[in-house]
């Protein structure tokens, strides 16, 4: 495996990681007359990758970029998004990715929808990472 790979699997270890423990995006304040007596409301969760895209519930593939595909450029683009209550993508950022590549993996995210995410029994927004594949298939040897 060569460096340039070894280093993007290191990077996505580590996100994964740091997405595995919660966050709290804000806090509800208290209303006048109440306390703020430990009651505490999360807003936004920070979700591993893997645990979100078991919730993805409509998915658009992106298209290869025709450029991109001319010239054999391949790999991963890793985004970070931001997913209401309802499940629509409402930010995206990217983290890594070939810059061919990227505008067609955002474009296809932004569609995607997914099941609500709920924390004791309420929809949160939901923080994470989106990885898209951009792989081209080696033409099968015809002997």
């Amino acid at each position: 495996m060569n460096t340039f790979w070894k280093a993007q699997v290191l990077v996505l270890v580590l996100l994964a990681s740091a997405a595995l423990w919660p966050q709290a995006g804000s806090t509800s304040k208290p209303q006048a007359g109440e306390s703020n007596s430990g009651s505490v409301t999360l807003n936004r969760v920070r979700v591993s990758g893997q645990i979100e895209e078991r919730l993805l519930s409509y998915k658009v593939t992106p298209a290869y970029p025709a450029y991109a595909k001319a010239n054999r450029i391949q790999g991963m683009v890793v985004l970070h998004a931001i997913i209401d209550k309802q499940g629509r993508v409402i930010e995206l950022k990217t983290i890594s990715g070939h810059p061919y590549l990227v505008p067609t993996a955002r474009d296809a995210v932004q569609q995607w929808r997914y099941r609500p995410y709920l924390l004791n029994g309420e929809p949160v927004e939901v923080e994470t990472t989106v990885t898209v594949n951009f792989n081209l298939v080696r033409p099968r040897d015809p002997s």
